[in-house]
């Protein structure tokens, strides 16, 4: 579902700022794959999603998804191809606009316009019936602002709208980075929910090392631009995040460089 291919990203090159991230990078894939990545301070993370994403342009290499060749298209038309759910909650949303109509837009995404109505009757039965499964107390307020939701329930709402017309990637920019405790471990079970129940092929980036081992079914671990472990299987299943440690430790040659990972 998706082919990363021997890419290769330079920022600010020929300068006395350049900073090579990527040096044949490549990373697949299988549809319905739930993988979660993490790794030290500028490891490459984020930017690994923001070239999928359309963001950055590669300097070299390949970008598939699905079978489709992406690399050199922008980032809007990747879209169709794409969900994504940021860390900052007021991203996702628009803060201005009623709830109903944040979901109306995004069921129209990828679709041909025409004049006529997006909120009908039928419209906001079905938004109520999949707001009241996120279990938030959403379903009876389509017509409040979003700016008037908390932080928790405003990403609850962005990943439903970023998974309504069901992408081929879903990605995660450390989604619950934003979040209290109790909050992130709501939307993380949000999360896993959706992605089951839609068999979403996702990428997850996270400085949780516990919720990297928890959730998904293949972690990924980088490091100065590299994947230096990928374990799937019943290996993840038997992680602890002292076993993760000290095979980051084995495989790199350092110390785990990310307080907010080595905190949380």
């Amino acid at each position: 579902m998706l082919e990363i291919s021997n890419i290769s990203k330079t920022f600010n090159a020929g300068t006395a700022n350049e900073k090579v991230v990527f040096d044949g990078l490549s990373l697949t894939l299988n549809e319905g794959d739930f993988v979660t990545v993490i790794g030290g301070n500028g490891a490459g993370k984020s930017t690994m999603l923001n070239l999928v994403a359309g963001v950055y342009p590669v300097d070299g290499g390949h970008i598939k998804i699905d079978g489709h060749d992406v690399t050199k298209l922008p980032e809007h038309k990747r879209a169709k191809y794409i969900g994504r759910v940021f860390q900052d909650p007021r991203m996702g949303t628009a803060t201005d606009m009623w709830l109903e109509d944040n979901l109306a837009i995004a069921e129209c995404r990828g679709t041909r316009r025409g004049l006529g109505w997006s909120l009908k009757p039928s419209n906001r039965a079905r938004y109520r019936e999949m707001l009241r499964e996120l279990d938030l107390g959403l379903e009876n307020r389509l017509s409040t602002k979003m700016g008037q939701f908390s932080g928790g329930q405003r990403q609850a709402v962005t990943l439903l709208m970023a998974t309504m017309r069901k992408p081929h990637l879903l990605l995660l920019d450390e989604h619950t980075a934003a979040l209290d405790p109790k909050t992130a471990a709501k939307v993380l079970e949000i999360t896993d929910r959706i992605v089951t129940e839609n068999k979403l092929t996702t990428l997850m980036v996270t400085h949780n090392m516990k919720d990297a081992i928890t959730h998904g079914n293949r972690l990924i671990m980088m490091n100065a631009g590299k994947i230096i472990l990928d374990i799937s299987g019943e290996e993840k299943k038997n992680l602890t995040v002292e076993m993760l440690l000290d095979a980051f430790s084995k495989a790199s040659g350092a110390e785990f460089a990310n307080d907010r990972a080595l905190l949380s």
